[in-house]
């Protein structure tokens, strides 16, 4: 057995337990990918991490995340995460304000700002593109929306990394009222190859967030993930490509996880080229070593 450095940390949180959690397992050279998937196993999170030296000039350091169940190309609180925990551990240092990270879904830029506990991290997403955009009386999508009160932009499947069904909501309070119907929102998700439904509903503001989200998985596990980069990210492109973004080309803060026990804060700017960027603060829960 050979002892690797381990964190568990808090990602898109203000404070520990808002967020949704995520493990990194740093020095994970001589780790093959059955004993990544034991690992991932074992830990029982939404993803666990490994971190191997970069092999790639220009980037800071080459990163595998799993599921419990299997490999994942690419999810947004996993790479914000595995960011925040290779600074702690002084493995890479930011260039010009930024890191690199090199995985199956190629290199993509993070930014870093702040410093300390002030530090946020965000990171450039796979670019989405749109899939398809549904009528609301769609058979596929009757039964997993029945009841549902819906807003003016119509349901549409995007594609980034991973394929969600955005589905705007009237109201925040609507959108936090919802009880989705899993049997429902597994058949959709299987059927058309997406994760789920993704759901949103534009706020006033009041709170210091301009969306509330509900992410609900269907495809596998059946559950509500607290708070998802990626998700939010084809949001993003979503409402760009309807001129609907809260603030336009300038960062706008989003709501996720109260459903479930959290509150999560994400943190997404459109940019000028139409580059979705997702981050967020990281809290460090657990630092400690793992003999593997």
């Amino acid at each position: 057995m050979t002892t690797r450095r381990f964190l568990q940390l808090d990602v898109f949180s203000p404070r520990p337990g808002a967020g949704n959690p995520l493990a990194v397992v740093l020095d994970a050279e001589g780790l093959d990918d059955a004993a990544m998937q034991a690992i991932a196993r074992w830990t029982r999170l939404p993803e666990t991490t490994f971190v191997f030296p970069a092999q790639t000039a220009g980037t800071s350091y080459r990163l595998r995340m799993f599921s419990p169940q299997m490999e994942v190309p690419f999810a947004g609180h996993p790479s914000v995460g595995t960011a925040h925990a290779v600074l702690q551990a002084g493995l890479a240092m930011p260039v010009d304000g930024g890191l690199v990270q090199d995985g199956i879904a190629g290199a993509l830029p993070l930014r870093v700002t702040g410093e300390g506990a002030q530090q946020r991290i965000a990171i450039r997403t796979p670019r989405a593109q749109l899939a398809e955009i549904a009528a609301t009386d769609d058979p596929r999508l009757q039964a997993a929306l029945h009841t549902w009160p819906l807003g003016s932009l119509p349901p549409a499947r995007m594609q980034g990394g991973r394929s969600w069904w955005v589905v705007e909501v009237a109201d925040e309070a609507a959108l936090r009222a919802l009880h989705p119907d899993w049997d429902a929102i597994a058949t959709l998700a299987e059927s058309t190859d997406s994760m789920g439904v993704f759901a949103y509903a534009f706020a006033d503001g009041s709170d210091g967030y301009d969306l509330a989200v509900r992410a609900f998985v269907g495809n596998g596990r059946r559950f509500e993930d607290a708070a998802s980069g990626a998700a939010n990210a084809v949001l993003a492109a979503w409402l760009d490509l309807r001129d609907a973004l809260p603030r336009g080309r300038q960062p706008f803060d989003v709501s996720q996880g109260r459903e479930v026990g959290h509150d999560a804060r994400l943190t997404l700017l459109v940019d000028e080229e139409g580059e979705v960027w997702s981050g967020g603060q990281v809290q460090t829960v657990i630092s400690g070593t793992i003999d593997w």
